[in-house]
């Protein structure tokens, strides 16, 4: 119990520290572009807590979601079965980093010729962008498994799927987690940039709306969703990650301890 409030406490000081910042900072200005943390409160609760939470906060993530999910999903695929073959490695390394080189909004304007102004466009361009620390920590983990759990492995006759199942995938699964936890801001950040463009709805499409119409209290309680929902993201991850990976942490803990 005193640890989970001595965590507690860690996790809301620094919050809690700036916003009292923020409200001494505010409480005797006069200027319309920097709102004080009651009014953007109270803003937040009116502009989002109604219609736009089903028009735009929804729709974002929905596309958002099936966005960084496909990516996830893609980058591990493709990431494991390049990782075990050295000679696709060596083949494909080159294409993976002129890819990753290319900032994802600037296939924009191409998604949205090839694919069309839909959803699918929004969906290919956070795709794009979050599948490649996926696959490259994907890549990475599969590289470094170690090589006597390989032999063990061979010696017990476990090869193909199994393999995969039962030693590559734990073995690579602590970086492999490492690359999802990049993937998902990258995904929150493309969500945003691809409704700015060729859009009617979401929060990225909203917020530059309220900026066009100088709406500026609007526009930072948009701003303060997206903080929210990159908060209840990570929450999410760090919940899966403690379960999927509860055998590594133990190990870490007891290192630690020795």
């Amino acid at each position: 119990m005193k640890r989970s409030l001595v965590s507690l406490a860690y996790a809301l000081g620094l919050p809690v520290v700036l916003v009292t910042v923020w409200w001494l900072a505010t409480r005797d200005a006069t200027s319309i572009f920097v709102p004080r943390p009651t009014e953007l409160v109270a803003e937040l609760v009116g502009t989002w807590a109604g219609e736009r939470l089903f028009t735009d906060v929804l729709p974002s993530l929905a596309r958002f979601a099936a966005g960084t999910g496909a990516a996830i999903v893609l980058g591990i695929l493709v990431g494991l079965v390049t990782g075990l073959n050295s000679g696709l490695r060596a083949f494909c390394e080159p294409v993976f980093e002129f890819f990753r080189a290319i900032p994802p909004p600037v296939l924009i304007p191409v998604f949205g010729l090839v694919i069309g102004v839909s959803d699918s466009m929004k969906v290919a361009v956070i795709v794009a962008g979050a599948v490649w620390p996926v696959l490259l920590n994907t890549v990475e983990g599969v590289r470094a498994v170690d090589a006597v759990q390989t032999e063990t492995s061979r010696a017990y006759g476990i090869h193909g799927f199994n393999r995969v199942r039962y030693q590559i995938l734990p073995a690579a699964a602590p970086q492999i987690l490492a690359g999802v936890r990049q993937a998902l801001p990258i995904g929150i950040v493309l969500m945003v940039i691809s409704e700015m463009f060729f859009s009617s709805s979401g929060l990225g499409f909203s917020i530059i709306q309220f900026q066009r119409r100088f709406a500026v209290p609007e526009m930072w309680s948009g701003i303060l969703v997206l903080g929210l929902v990159g908060i209840a993201v990570s929450i999410v991850f760090t919940m899966v990650e403690r379960r999927v990976l509860h055998w590594y942490h133990g190990l870490k803990e007891l290192d630690n301890a020795s």
